[in-house]
C-alpha cells in the first residue's frame, strides 16, 4: 500500500499542508486529523497542495467536504494549488471547482486570502 503524507507549513495567517501518496479511505483519517488541528490552532485560512498526490477516492474528497462549511462559518477557507491533471478530473467531475477556488501555484492561492486585517 502506498504511503499518504501530510506536511504543514504555517506562514502568516496561512497554513498550508502539502499531502501526498495515496488518499483512499484507510489515509483520509490523517487528512481529517491535520485539518482539526489547524481550526483548533485557530487557522482557517487553509491551503492544500497536491502536487505529489498520486490518487484521491470519494473518501479523500468528503474530508474537505466535511470540514469547508465550518471553516467558511469561521471566516476562513480552503484553497488548491498544484493538482495534477489526474486528480484535477476528479474534483471536476464532481462540480468541485464550482466549491473550491483550485489554483495553479500556492502563491496564487496564498494572494486570494487578501490583505491582512489588522
Amino acid at each position: 500500500m502506498e504511503n499518504f503524507k501530510i506536511q504543514r507549513s504555517d506562514q502568516d495567517r496561512i497554513s498550508t499542508l502539502s499531502i501526498s501518496g495515496f488518499l483512499d479511505a484507510h489515509t483520509a483519517p490523517k487528512l481529517e486529523e491535520a485539518i482539526q488541528s489547524l481550526i483548533d490552532d485557530g487557522r482557517y485560512q487553509i491551503i492544500v497542495n497536491f502536487s505529489d498526490l498520486t490518487y484521491i477516492s470519494s473518501a479523500g474528497l468528503g474530508v474537505f467536504m466535511g470540514f469547508i462549511e465550518e471553516i467558511r462559518n469561521k471566516s476562513g477557507d480552503i484553497k488548491m494549488c498544484r493538482m495534477s491533471p489526474k486528480i484535477y478530473r476528479v474534483f471536476d467531475l464532481l462540480g468541485f471547482p464550482t466549491i473550491y477556488q483550485i489554483f495553479d501555484r500556492e502563491e496564487e492561492a496564498a494572494a486570494r486570502f487578501g490583505p491582512v486585517k489588522a
